[in-house]
């Protein structure tokens, strides 16, 4: 993923993050509102950048917005098929795309900004999403779990 600030952003940068985060998403979204059986689950996964309005993460958060804006309007278009549509939207999560080519005090600036200080560990997110999938997850519907330790 590219980043750079509004100004700076050309429209290969544009492009790109609309063609995966975005486009890629509906897609997706099409076809299993198409094929989906009753009961089933629905988990996009967006980014906690929404949130934090970090300078050069501009397009890349209007893209994960779009996902969550999907999230609260398919899970009504569903009405009445028994299928709920919910988003996981990660904060700092130690992995190799990550951490790879980021400075140390960045890492470790990131890591104290959430209350846990801690980075998400990737066992968080599939624990989060395996909530969601699960019986346990049955009455949540249309909404976007923050599982980023408390940064926003």
């Amino acid at each position: 993923m590219t980043l750079a600030t509004i100004a700076d952003g050309d429209e290969a940068v544009v492009d790109g993050q609309i063609a995966i985060n975005l486009k890629g998403s509906i897609n997706t979204l099409r076809e299993a509102a198409r094929r989906l059986r009753t009961g089933g689950r629905i988990i996009n996964l967006s980014s906690s950048v929404v949130g934090l309005y970090q300078p050069a993460y501009g397009v890349y958060a209007a893209t994960k917005a779009g996902i969550e804006a999907m999230t609260h309007v398919l899970s009504k278009e569903l009405r009445g098929r028994n299928i709920t549509v919910n988003a996981v939207a990660p904060g700092p999560t130690a992995t190799a795309l990550f951490l790879d080519g980021k400075p140390q005090a960045v890492i470790d600036n990131l890591t104290k900004l959430a209350p846990l200080e801690r980075l998400g560990q990737p066992e968080d997110l599939a624990n989060t999403v395996a909530f969601l999938a699960g019986p346990d997850g049955a009455w949540i519907n249309g909404q976007v779990l923050r599982a980023n330790g408390g940064i926003i």
